[in-house]
């Protein structure tokens, strides 16, 4: 075996598992593994944003486009605890990366060094990274380096995705052992767990009895690329299809079959077939709040009477929110063609039983665009946001990334947005990161090159990580963003105008008594982008276009309307005051639940 420092280990060990990035930020507790990467640069490329955050989300989102994990870095103390957002961020929406934080030398374990935690445990930081990632391993000498690195890829990459930390003493980076690499062999790990014959059987009776039924998918079905299947079983089966915002792409929205996106901010024809369903097929979802109207019977979901067949990787998910008909802990792409076999050893159930049900959404669709029309029609300064979302969808292509982060813009695109590809709308919807789409767009766009990479971004979400600018004039990272420049926490404000008797404080931004923000287009040509500002719709699409054909980093700062909101379909409820009830549709309860 040869004999190697614990940093040389870990570069080696990422070079040879495809690893082409390590986003990270230099400190003293890190040196060691960065003079490790100085003679392999060729091989594996640091990219150093100003914060850590940023490295997160970069990682985050490069996992969304590719599905192949990179590794982040940082130092200790401060370094590592910045690193604490993005990975719960990751771990909620299941985003797989390794993460190497530095810790003091094991020889200052416990005697309060510069940066320790060390109150209750020697260097302690494992105990605060623990809930936010799949494991934390901690390896103390540099012989212990080939198992916790094999184990960190293996873990993250395999199952449930999910980010692993690995916390690295600053001695063992430089200490030397004979250590020979040990590979993760994750591509050869089983995970991808499928049903039993038992249980396709009788979720495929469910199915073929039902006369309103449903598929509704989430980010499982994207993380497992299960789109190719989920077309084929929709398209043979005729059934309508939904999905939540992480899903969304899995199947082409314009597909006549696809009904959009439930809950508070979803479209009308999905939640009301949400609420009229007989059977529900949910793969890969997590039923939160927002997707389920704060789980509220009648607005989004009525589980029971609906029967529910939940398949998830996750057992855990399974009864969660809902109880379950059947259960099925499974990757999505495994059940899908265990499914398709069955459906294509049963032959396809006749569309006719279904017709009425096809017909009924189409009804609630059109009722729906017919409100939405003229909204997408009107011009006015500041800009209206359906205007926005409309010539988004104009300019960026088929195969483009869109990348949002938090806030009023989030609420208005995935209600309105078609997703015409998989891995092409990427949203931090589970813990809803602020800074997100600033950073991450920087991520997606070293994932695919190739493709259009467009960040919609709150203004108050671009103030999180405006920093960003310098790391794409930096490392030329052709990135656009666009800045939903509303002057204010709107989507905050709205909560606040709704359930307090509009009063509002601390939402919106002011300066001397007139609304205030910064120039994001003088901020951005400070940086070394191209920089542009808009102020009305007439102006948008070009400029849009302008900004993609660039090929270097440009942002767009355009004034949105703040008192256009969109439309809620369903409800929302933060206990214990009252739910908002939609202000476009209905509560539907059937008699077995009214009656009660």
């Amino acid at each position: 075996m040869p004999n190697m420092k614990g940093g040389e280990y870990i570069v080696d060990f990422l070079i040879r598992e495809g690893v082409p990035y390590v986003f990270g930020v230099c400190g003293h507790g890190n040196v060691g593994i960065l003079d490790a990467m100085y003679e392999r640069q060729s091989e594996i490329k640091l990219i150093s944003p100003r914060h850590e955050q940023t490295a997160g989300h970069m990682a985050d989102a490069y996992w969304r486009v590719k599905h192949e994990a990179v590794a982040t870095l940082s130092s200790c103390g401060p370094g590592s605890v910045n690193m604490m957002l993005p990975l719960a961020n990751a771990f909620l929406d299941s985003s797989a990366y390794i993460a190497i934080t530095a810790n003091v030398p094991t020889q200052h374990f416990g005697l309060g060094a510069f940066q320790e935690i060390y109150r209750n445990q020697p260097a302690d930081f494992p105990s605060s990274v623990k809930p936010y990632v799949k494991r934390c391993l901690q390896p103390t000498r540099v012989d212990m380096l080939p198992v916790a690195m094999r184990q960190a890829m293996a873990v993250a990459t395999t199952g449930r995705p999910g980010p692993v930390c690995v916390d690295v003493p600053y001695n063992v980076f430089q200490e030397e052992d004979d250590v020979d690499y040990q590979p993760s062999n994750r591509h050869a790990i089983g995970g991808r767990p499928g049903a039993s014959p038992d249980e396709i059987s009788r979720v495929a009776d469910l199915l073929y009895a039902a006369e309103k039924p449903l598929i509704y998918v989430g980010h499982g079905v994207a993380l497992s690329e299960a789109g190719e299947e989920l077309t084929e079983l929709v398209q043979t089966l005729q059934f309508p299809v939904g999905s939540m915002p992480n899903g969304m792409g899995a199947i082409d929205a314009r597909d006549p079959l696809y009904i959009g996106h439930n809950g508070r901010n979803g479209v009308y024809q999905a939640n009301q077939a949400g609420r009229h369903c007989d059977v529900l097929l949910a793969i890969g979802v997590h039923f939160d709040d927002r997707s389920s109207s704060s789980w509220l019977p009648g607005y989004s979901w009525n589980i029971p009477p609906t029967k529910l067949v939940h398949v998830d990787i996750d057992a855990g998910e399974l009864g969660r929110a809902y109880p379950p008909e059947v259960g099925i802990a499974a990757d999505a792409r495994t059940f899908l063609r265990q499914l398709l076999e069955e459906v294509n050893r049963r032959g396809a159930p006749d569309p006719a039983r279904t017709a009425a049900w096809r017909a009924e959404i189409e009804s609630w669709r059109n009722e729906w665009e017919s409100f939405l029309a003229p909204k997408f029609d009107q011009s006015s300064s500041p800009a209206t946001p359906e205007g926005i979302v409309r010539d988004v969808r104009k300019v960026l292509p088929d195969d483009g990334i869109l990348v949002l982060d938090v806030g009023a813009h989030h609420n208005w695109f995935v209600q309105l947005w078609e997703a015409r590809r998989p891995q092409a709308m990427l949203n931090a919807f589970g813990f809803g990161a602020m800074g997100f789409g600033t950073s991450g767009v920087l991520g997606a766009k070293l994932a695919a090159p190739e493709r259009t990479c467009v960040a919609v971004v709150g203004d108050g979400s671009f103030m999180m990580t405006p920093h960003v600018l310098a790391t794409a004039v930096e490392y030329n990272i052709p990135a656009v963003w666009v800045v939903w420049n509303n002057f204010g926490w709107t989507s905050i404000r709205d909560i606040q105008l709704g359930m307090f008797q509009g009063r509002e404080l601390g939402t919106l931004f002011y300066k001397d008594g007139e609304r205030y923000n910064p120039d994001f287009a003088m901020m951005a040509r400070a940086a070394g982008c191209e920089a542009i500002t808009v102020t009305h719709n007439k102006d948008f699409a070009a400029a849009l276009e302008h900004a993609v054909q660039l090929g270097k980093p440009c942002l767009i700062d355009a004034h949105v309307d703040s008192d256009i909101r969109p439309v809620p379909t369903g409800a929302s409820q933060y206990p214990p005051l009252p739910e908002k009830t939609p202000a476009y549709g209905e509560r539907f309860l059937p008699e077995s639940i009214a009656g009660e």
